[in-house]
């Protein structure tokens, strides 16, 4: 008797084994299939891949490091995907850093720039020229209130920078706030702004700005489980009762303590983004911006709202403020306003527009006709393929999914976001909260890579994986994303 029940216990055992071997062999090596697309890239013909290497370590300025140990040179892109030189085919979940709102090569707003380039390149704004005020129109059509006048530029940080001097000059007050763990560029002027230790040079900047306490429900001093908008919550424990945030009254506590102490009675303006981009789409507990824009106005400043990463429907709304239940008094614009094209904006009240005339302002490449065209098709393109709305469906989705995967691996501290502008931070163990290191981060980045899967990583210890890809993606393309994640990370936790 004793005999067999060793014999049975032996065969479990055996049974067992091969069940783990066969599991840990599905997640190790077979890989997820990309969904299918009938799109064909055309052949690479361009210069031998090592010569490209050569080329970016002698020519290129070394300042931006490339993401993969074994970099990817890119041949095509169409829609969410993108095609190497070999052929190989990957999903763009980040979407050349949350730009290609609409697609890569997206066939309408191609055709409405090569159109354009056929009729007029270049011309100055001191002509009249149709698309950029056309443009004007439709853009500002869909922004509330009196933001009806608008200054453009190329680039997020250009905008932000405008910004900085529209405040000071239209309040005659000099200092600024922002929050820690922002960014909002990196010109000279606008990297003042930045309360993300890993972007500083050691150049004097930020004369006059003031970083107040980072309101994050998950890695702040307070938070839990029912204080941000959005459909996974943190897993820390929460007080807050019915209509109350315990950890939004904290946090404006701290940016009323910044005010009395560090500012003048009067100030310039207050800049905040609606879900924080690059500090690795940190939310604010849920009445905080709210509370924050009625404190800057009682001393005299402005509200802006950096929509630069959130804006154009990557939320669920059209503008990441309007989940804020905000009006501000300047919006900044850029990223998937021209779907990669360079193309940005400054939009506020004439009032605070008139504040510029007093001493020319000008930029050569301001309602570029090209960009004005490419970018009035991302709005026709956003209505018509109802971009907004499968943002928020396949986003909710996406995130659920995710949220799995903080429920199974214990180095998956945090999932966060709206729509599809989506965080997953990585950490060393739950309780400590503790990064998890760059070298693991970049082992998941690269087996993700591997498998066809693209994805961003920021933070101020880049442990967040930025998942913000273009916004036509499928509920087949989240589901991969997931199976990718899954396995690079099962690889890592050797489960």
């Amino acid at each position: 008797m004793f005999r067999r029940v060793v014999q049975v216990l032996v065969s479990y055992r055996k049974s067992l084994s091969n069940d783990l071997t066969f599991r840990y062999y599905s997640n190790s090596v077979t890989k997820p299939t990309l969904p299918s697309v009938s799109f064909e890239p055309q052949p690479y013909k361009g210069p031998n891949y090592n010569d490209v290497i050569k080329s970016r370590n002698t020519s290129i300025n070394p300042c931006v490091q490339l993401l993969y140990q074994e970099p990817i040179m890119v041949n095509q892109g169409y829609m969410q995907y993108i095609w190497d030189y070999t052929g190989k085919r990957y999903l763009d979940m980040f979407g050349g850093i949350v730009t290609v709102s609409v697609g890569h090569c997206h066939p309408k707003v191609t055709k409405a720039a090569v159109d354009q380039m056929h009729k007029l390149w270049h011309l100055t704004n001191l002509y009249l020229h149709p698309k950029m005020h056309e443009y004007a129109k439709k853009l500002t059509d869909r922004l509330p209130g009196d933001l009806k006048v608008c200054y453009f530029c190329n680039s997020g940080s250009e905008a932000n920078d405008l910004a900085i001097q529209l405040a000071r000059l239209h309040t005659g007050a000099f200092d600024i706030i922002s929050l820690r763990n922002a960014y909002h560029g990196a010109t000279p002027y606008s990297i003042g702004l930045c309360g993300i230790g890993t972007w500083k040079h050691s150049f004097p900047n930020g004369f006059g700005i003031h970083h107040a306490m980072n309101p994050d429900p998950y890695r702040g001093l307070w938070g839990g489980s029912n204080c941000r908008d959005s459909p996974v919550q943190t897993d820390r424990k929460c007080s807050c009762g019915v209509d109350q945030c315990v950890a939004c009254d904290m946090y404006i506590g701290q940016l009323e303590e910044l005010l009395s102490h560090s500012l003048a009675k009067k100030i310039a303006g207050f800049f905040a983004e609606s879900i924080q981009g690059i500090g690795g789409a940190v939310q604010f507990p849920k009445g905080y911006l709210k509370k924050a824009y009625k404190i800057i106005r009682q001393r005299g400043g402005l509200c802006i709202a950096d929509e630069v990463q959130t804006g154009f429907g990557r939320t669920g709304k059209f503008w990441g403020f309007l989940q804020h239940d905000v009006m501000p008094d300047i919006v900044t614009l850029a990223k998937g306003m021209g779907n990669g094209f360079p193309f940005a904006a400054v939009i506020t009240r004439k009032d605070i527009a008139d504040s510029l005339t007093d001493a020319l302002t000008f930029n050569t490449y301001s309602g570029n006709p090209i960009a004005c065209a490419a970018a009035s098709a991302v709005l026709d393109v956003i209505d018509e393929e109802k971009l907004m709305e499968n943002s928020h469906h396949v986003g909710t989705y996406l995130l659920h999914s995710l949220s799995k995967l903080r429920r199974k691996y214990e180095i998956v501290g945090d999932v966060r976001g709206k729509g599809l502008m989506i965080g997953v931070e990585m950490v060393m163990d739950k309780e400590s909260k503790k990064p998890l290191s760059k070298d693991k981060i970049s082992a998941i980045l690269e087996d993700a890579k591997d498998m066809g899967l693209l994805l961003g990583r920021g933070g101020l210890h880049g442990n967040v994986f930025r998942i913000k890809p273009p916004m036509c993606i499928t509920r087949a393309d989240a589901d991969f994303c997931v199976s990718v994640m899954d396995i690079a990370i099962s690889k890592l936790s050797g489960i």
